[in-house]
């Protein structure tokens, strides 16, 4: 390991990145436990302050990827099969992403949501302890996760249970108390072998190497976000940019809110809630309520599946998009599949 360090750790000119081939090697040190704690905090910070390339975030994933168990199913052979990635961190903001994936999945689109225990830097509530709030099953064996996408459509997997050495990396992640490489890697494992990808991102300096990660694993598709807290959740109060990744081409747009009657100005109570507030939430907005105190939370949601839908070429516009989800939740399709979800592992 010292040898991975001398490379990274030489100071500010110094420093170099690692080839993908020694990338490799330093990831079966990780791994395999030859590295100590304090060689990996080092290591970690050292690609911070020398911002990590392509090739060594690749060759961790792809590492970290071998030693995880995948989740059985055959969605993606058959169908459009989307990985939503969001933040590992935790939200404080509305995780608009759960209550769109159940509407996604009731429509019959398959889609796949995923994370750990909240993580530095942000502390946030994880979509792991939402879904648990929520009602949902979270610590599931991996063959139950590929069940419960084959059959309603939706899944979640808890990935640090499915992929232990990034488990065993938790204390010094929590120790070091920054972001690191590990908070992009573990969003792109791709366990449940998704064809289609939506990620956040918090600024336009990590793009190239999110549409890298995108192309080389395993998915056709991908759209790169600027999503709220570097989410894949598109906010209200502004306008965000959106790229569009396929093998051999990258495009990019801005979408705004304003277009279609959902921006409303930033509304900082609402932009922060509570893990129980965002289950309240989410569980009201499924069951159709439409009350003045859920509008900014509304149109949140109704933007998001709106775009998602033309996006993903489910709907040929948002506007068409934004009325099917409209639909969804006045006749509570969306909780009524939320219950199918909570009562699946109880009838397995």
């Amino acid at each position: 390991m010292k040898l991975w360090l001398k490379e990274v750790a030489r100071g500010k000119k110094g420093a170099k990145d690692l080839t993908y081939e020694l990338a490799l090697e330093a990831a079966k040190d990780f791994i395999s436990g030859d590295a100590t704690d304090a060689q990996i905090g080092a290591f970690l910070v050292a690609q911070r302050l020398k911002q990590e390339s392509i090739d060594e975030v690749l060759a961790f994933v792809k590492s970290y990827r071998e030693v995880a168990q995948l989740i059985p199913n055959k969605i993606g052979e058959q169908k459009q099969f989307i990985d939503l990635a969001g933040p590992y961190s935790g939200r404080n903001t509305f995780a608009v992403t759960i209550p769109a994936a159940l509407l996604f999945a009731e429509r019959g689109i398959p889609v796949y949501l995923h994370s750990s225990d909240s993580l530095p830097p942000r502390y946030g509530s994880s979509l792991m302890s939402i879904l648990g709030e929520l009602g949902v099953s979270t610590e599931i064996s991996n063959e139950d996760i590929g069940k419960s996408i084959e059959t309603i459509q939706i899944g979640f997997a808890w990935t640090e249970k499915l992929c232990p050495p990034l488990a065993n990396l938790r204390h010094i992640r929590e120790e070091i108390g920054v972001r690191s490489f590990f908070n992009v890697m573990e969003k792109v494992l791709n366990l449940a072998n998704a064809n289609h990808l939506m990620i956040g991102v918090f600024h336009k300096t990590v793009v190239e190497l999110h549409a890298a990660l995108i192309r080389n694993m395993g998915y056709e598709k991908g759209f790169i976000v600027q999503g709220a807290e570097g989410s894949e959740d598109l906010p209200i109060h502004r306008r965000s940019f959106i790229y569009e990744v396929t093998k051999d081409n990258m495009e990019s747009f801005l979408i705004d809110p304003n277009e279609y009657g959902l921006k409303l100005s930033k509304d900082e109570e609402k932009e922060n809630l509570s893990l129980q507030k965002q289950a309240n939430v989410i569980r009201r907005l499924l069951e159709g309520e439409e009350s003045d105190d859920l509008q900014y939370h509304r149109n949140q949601l109704l933007f998001n599946v709106g775009v998602r839908y033309f996006l993903f070429g489910i709907e040929k516009s948002i506007d068409d998009g934004i009325k099917v989800a409209d639909m969804q939740l006045k006749q509570q399709r969306g909780a009524i599949h939320l219950e199918k979800w909570i009562t699946l592992k109880k009838e397995n």
